[in-house]
């Protein structure tokens, strides 16, 4: 049987870079090499293209050579470049692209929009669903046409100041569009807040400030297109101080300096069931496609409330997603087959 040819993209310029290399490292251990064969395409965080053995700790060091992918649908796959002179290249064609990128330029449409161009099927959330989910201020208000709880928040654009006088709080500072947990400060009285916005703003000239929701931290991983949708076990973050902060400990291998995640999530079954439908809910006004980990807030008194939808969340040996989707009895290599199967069967887009 032949294999299909997967383009393997990694690393990247955003503040999530070695948590990219950390995710594309697990999707090397686990994609099935008998199905599929992996090209590794590593982004370093100048943002030079290389076509190397894989993510190992020394690719950018390694054995490697100069690629792009061409936005040619002619070529349909990898133009590796050889130097001159004279200049030559040589093409590398491709089923599929699996992008295991993370934050700016990975998670943001943009390297959606250049697979787009290419005609290259591709795993994962399409440009409007990726920019739209990266934003955190439009993902709230589409949320909340659809009927959705969000917490309460304000936008404040770049060159605009907040004023300290008219919240309500504590509040979140957050960057707009950044990844992870970086940037965000709790600012639990109005002194706070200055240094919580310069703070944001090292990430993203647009901030959003948020009312601090009381209620459980859980997640919810979806895999699928539109209605055939999967969801994994919930999962609960419990919190010994201060906030969730992912990726940002010393040493995340071996836990979270502040908080324990647990999985199946320790909540009667009719909560499970509630937040399971309210992430596909919240997946599907989206318009997410591939897969995505929808956060969210459990009230005391049953309530949802989405926190923020991570269109191409950790895959690293820590990360929630893999974790909720194995404890639903779907292993990380099953997850990477369902995914660039889908994205097979859908054609270029």
């Amino acid at each position: 049987m032949r294999r299909s040819k997967v383009g393997i993209l990694f690393g990247g310029c955003s503040e999530e870079h070695p948590i990219s290399v950390k995710s594309a490292h697990e999707v090397a251990r686990h994609l099935d090499l008998e199905k599929y064969e992996p090209y590794y395409v590593g982004i370093t965080a100048d943002g030079a293209w290389r076509l190397c053995d894989g993510p190992d700790p020394a690719w950018e060091d390694g054995p490697h050579h100069p690629v792009v992918l061409s936005p040619d649908r002619g070529t349909h796959g990898l133009l590796v470049l050889e130097p001159g002179p004279p200049a030559r290249y040589e093409t590398i064609s491709l089923d599929v692209v699996l992008p295991v990128l993370h934050g700016k330029r990975g998670e943001d449409g943009a390297i959606q929009g250049l697979l787009e161009l290419s005609g290259i099927p591709y795993a994962g959330c399409d440009i409007q669903s990726s920019a739209l989910c990266m934003d955190k201020s439009l993902t709230y208000m589409a949320v909340r046409a659809a009927g959705i709880a969000t917490p309460s928040f304000r936008t404040v654009e770049a060159g605009e100041r907040a004023d300290p006088a008219e919240l309500a709080y504590p509040v979140f500072v957050k960057p707009a569009r950044s990844g992870s947990s970086f940037g965000v400060n709790k600012a639990s009285h109005p002194g706070e807040l200055p240094a919580a916005m310069r703070a944001a703003r090292r990430y993203d000239a647009k901030v959003v400030i948020e009312e601090a929701i009381s209620g459980s931290e859980v997640g919810c991983a979806i895999l699928g297109d539109h209605g055939e949708l999967l969801a994994g076990e919930v999962d609960q973050i419990a919190l010994s101080h201060g906030f969730f902060r992912i990726h940002q400990e010393d040493d995340p291998e071996s836990g979270s300096d502040n908080a324990t995640v647990t999985v199946p999530a320790d909540i009667p079954e009719a909560s499970r069931a509630l937040v399971q439908e309210t992430a596909k809910a919240i997946y599907r006004a989206l318009g997410c496609r591939g897969l995505a980990r929808v956060d969210m807030f459990l009230q005391a008194d049953g309530r949802v409330i989405l926190n923020e939808v991570n269109t191409l969340p950790g895959l690293t040996s820590y990360s929630r997603y893999p974790r909720m989707m194995a404890a639903a009895g779907l292993p990380l290599g099953d997850v990477l087959d369902r995914m660039l199967s889908l994205a097979l069967a859908g054609g270029g887009r």
